[in-house]
Protein backbone atom coordinates (compact mmCIF):
# COMPACT_ATOMS: atom_id res chain seq x y z
CA UNK A 1 0.00 0.00 0.00
CA UNK A 2 0.95 3.43 -0.97
CA UNK A 3 0.36 6.66 0.81
CA UNK A 4 0.50 9.97 -1.01
CA UNK A 5 1.10 13.18 0.21
CA UNK A 6 -0.88 14.85 -2.26
CA UNK A 7 -4.80 15.21 -1.84
CA UNK A 8 -5.12 15.62 -5.65
CA UNK A 9 -4.46 11.68 -6.16
CA UNK A 10 -7.42 10.84 -3.39
CA UNK A 11 -9.98 8.86 -5.43
CA UNK A 12 -13.44 10.25 -5.09
CA UNK A 13 -14.23 6.25 -4.14
CA UNK A 14 -12.76 5.36 -1.13
CA UNK A 15 -13.56 1.85 0.12
CA UNK A 16 -13.54 0.25 3.47
CA UNK A 17 -13.09 -3.52 3.52
CA UNK A 18 -11.72 -5.76 6.25
CA UNK A 19 -8.39 -6.51 7.42
CA UNK A 20 -6.51 -9.22 5.44
CA UNK A 21 -2.70 -10.28 5.26
CA UNK A 22 -0.12 -8.19 5.71
CA UNK A 23 -2.92 -5.02 7.18
CA UNK A 24 -1.69 -5.69 10.78
CA UNK A 25 1.89 -4.71 10.20
CA UNK A 26 1.28 -1.99 7.80
CA UNK A 27 -1.13 -0.34 10.65
CA UNK A 28 1.26 -0.77 13.17
CA UNK A 29 4.04 0.96 10.53
CA UNK A 30 1.52 3.72 9.45
CA UNK A 31 0.90 4.74 13.25
CA UNK A 32 4.57 4.64 14.53
CA UNK A 33 5.82 7.03 11.73
CA UNK A 34 2.69 9.21 11.64
CA UNK A 35 3.00 9.93 15.52
CA UNK A 36 6.85 10.21 15.37
CA UNK A 37 6.53 12.61 12.86
CA UNK A 38 3.33 14.65 14.29
CA UNK A 39 3.53 14.12 17.90
CA UNK A 40 7.18 13.24 18.91
CA UNK A 41 6.32 9.37 19.92
CA UNK A 42 9.60 6.99 20.25
CA UNK A 43 10.12 3.60 19.37
CA UNK A 44 7.96 2.45 22.54
CA UNK A 45 4.62 3.61 20.78
CA UNK A 46 5.54 1.58 17.49
CA UNK A 47 5.84 -1.51 20.10
CA UNK A 48 2.39 -0.41 21.58
CA UNK A 49 0.61 -0.69 18.25
CA UNK A 50 2.46 -3.90 17.32
CA UNK A 51 1.26 -6.00 20.32
CA UNK A 52 -1.96 -4.62 20.01
CA UNK A 53 -2.30 -5.22 16.38
CA UNK A 54 -0.27 -8.96 17.27
CA UNK A 55 -2.78 -9.51 19.96
CA UNK A 56 -5.58 -8.61 17.79
CA UNK A 57 -4.71 -11.21 15.36
CA UNK A 58 -3.92 -13.77 17.84
CA UNK A 59 -6.98 -13.56 19.57
CA UNK A 60 -9.02 -12.46 17.07
CA UNK A 61 -13.09 -13.58 17.54
CA UNK A 62 -15.05 -13.27 14.04
CA UNK A 63 -18.03 -12.51 15.47
CA UNK A 64 -17.46 -9.79 18.09
CA UNK A 65 -14.59 -7.75 16.47
CA UNK A 66 -13.28 -6.32 13.42
CA UNK A 67 -10.88 -4.30 11.79
CA UNK A 68 -11.24 -1.98 8.77
CA UNK A 69 -8.97 -0.53 6.21
CA UNK A 70 -9.84 2.09 4.43
CA UNK A 71 -7.85 2.94 0.65
CA UNK A 72 -8.36 4.34 -2.70
CA UNK A 73 -7.54 2.12 -5.23
CA UNK A 74 -4.41 0.59 -3.40
CA UNK A 75 -3.69 3.66 -1.34
CA UNK A 76 -4.07 3.28 2.20
CA UNK A 77 -6.39 6.20 4.04
CA UNK A 78 -6.92 5.14 7.44
CA UNK A 79 -8.04 2.62 10.26
CA UNK A 80 -10.18 1.85 12.85
CA UNK A 81 -10.47 -1.31 15.02
CA UNK A 82 -13.32 -2.81 17.37
CA UNK A 83 -11.57 -5.06 20.12
CA UNK A 84 -14.16 -6.92 22.74
CA UNK A 85 -13.12 -6.20 26.31
CA UNK A 86 -11.52 -9.14 28.18
CA UNK A 87 -13.14 -7.94 31.77
CA UNK A 88 -16.16 -6.63 30.48
CA UNK A 89 -18.37 -9.25 27.89
CA UNK A 90 -20.73 -5.85 26.92
CA UNK A 91 -18.29 -3.57 26.09
CA UNK A 92 -15.97 -3.43 23.27
CA UNK A 93 -12.89 -0.81 22.71
CA UNK A 94 -12.34 1.34 19.75
CA UNK A 95 -8.53 0.66 18.98
CA UNK A 96 -5.93 1.89 16.18
CA UNK A 97 -7.84 4.43 15.11
CA UNK A 98 -5.86 6.33 11.93
CA UNK A 99 -6.91 9.00 9.30
CA UNK A 100 -4.00 9.87 6.58
CA UNK A 101 -2.80 13.36 6.59
CA UNK A 102 -4.27 13.49 2.85
CA UNK A 103 -7.34 12.05 3.99
CA UNK A 104 -7.95 14.46 6.87
CA UNK A 105 -11.17 16.75 6.41
CA UNK A 106 -12.74 14.60 3.81
CA UNK A 107 -14.94 13.01 6.59
CA UNK A 108 -13.54 9.59 6.42
CA UNK A 109 -12.56 9.88 10.30
CA UNK A 110 -16.33 10.34 10.41
CA UNK A 111 -17.22 7.44 8.11
CA UNK A 112 -14.72 4.85 9.91
CA UNK A 113 -16.43 5.87 13.69
CA UNK A 114 -20.04 5.45 12.50
CA UNK A 115 -19.12 1.90 11.06
CA UNK A 116 -17.52 0.54 13.73
CA UNK A 117 -19.74 2.27 16.71
CA UNK A 118 -22.90 0.99 14.67
CA UNK A 119 -21.51 -2.21 14.37
CA UNK A 120 -20.87 -2.37 18.12
CA UNK A 121 -24.31 -1.67 18.22
CA UNK A 122 -25.48 -4.54 15.92
CA UNK A 123 -23.07 -7.12 17.52
CA UNK A 124 -24.83 -6.06 20.72
CA UNK A 125 -22.53 -4.46 22.95
CA UNK A 126 -23.96 -2.30 25.54
CA UNK A 127 -20.92 0.04 26.11
CA UNK A 128 -17.64 1.53 24.07
CA UNK A 129 -14.75 2.48 25.30
CA UNK A 130 -11.32 4.10 23.59
CA UNK A 131 -7.71 5.31 24.91
CA UNK A 132 -6.72 8.65 23.79
CA UNK A 133 -4.13 11.67 24.35
CA UNK A 134 -4.73 15.11 24.99
CA UNK A 135 -2.44 15.94 22.44
CA UNK A 136 -5.17 14.23 19.69
CA UNK A 137 -7.44 17.65 19.07
CA UNK A 138 -9.10 16.95 16.03
CA UNK A 139 -9.90 13.42 17.41
CA UNK A 140 -11.23 13.98 20.73
CA UNK A 141 -13.44 16.14 18.72
CA UNK A 142 -14.95 13.78 16.64
CA UNK A 143 -15.50 11.26 19.94
CA UNK A 144 -17.36 13.94 21.47
CA UNK A 145 -19.86 14.50 18.67
CA UNK A 146 -20.17 10.96 18.53
CA UNK A 147 -21.64 10.76 22.10
CA UNK A 148 -18.28 9.41 23.72
CA UNK A 149 -17.71 11.68 27.10
CA UNK A 150 -14.25 11.78 29.02
CA UNK A 151 -14.12 9.27 31.73
CA UNK A 152 -10.92 9.64 33.49
CA UNK A 153 -7.44 11.45 32.81
CA UNK A 154 -4.00 10.54 33.84
CA UNK A 155 -0.61 12.36 33.38
CA UNK A 156 1.65 10.41 31.46
CA UNK A 157 5.38 10.39 30.41
CA UNK A 158 4.48 7.82 27.59
CA UNK A 159 6.10 6.79 23.91
CA UNK A 160 9.15 10.08 25.11
CA UNK A 161 6.58 12.61 25.46
CA UNK A 162 4.79 14.27 28.44
CA UNK A 163 0.63 14.25 28.19
CA UNK A 164 -2.80 13.77 29.66
CA UNK A 165 -3.67 9.72 28.71
CA UNK A 166 -7.37 9.83 28.61
CA UNK A 167 -10.16 7.27 28.74
CA UNK A 168 -13.55 8.12 26.55
CA UNK A 169 -16.76 5.76 26.55
CA UNK A 170 -20.17 5.46 25.77
CA UNK A 171 -23.39 3.60 26.48
CA UNK A 172 -25.04 2.40 23.43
Amino acid sequence: MEVSSNTSSLSNTIKVRGHRAGDMGYITYRHAAIYAKEYGYNGLFEALVGRITSDFLSNYDPVKERCWIAEAGNEFLGCIMLIKEPEESNTARVRCFLVEECARGSGLGTNLMKVCVDTAKELGYERIVLSTSNLLGSARRLYAKFGFRLESKTERQDWGINHIAETWGMLL
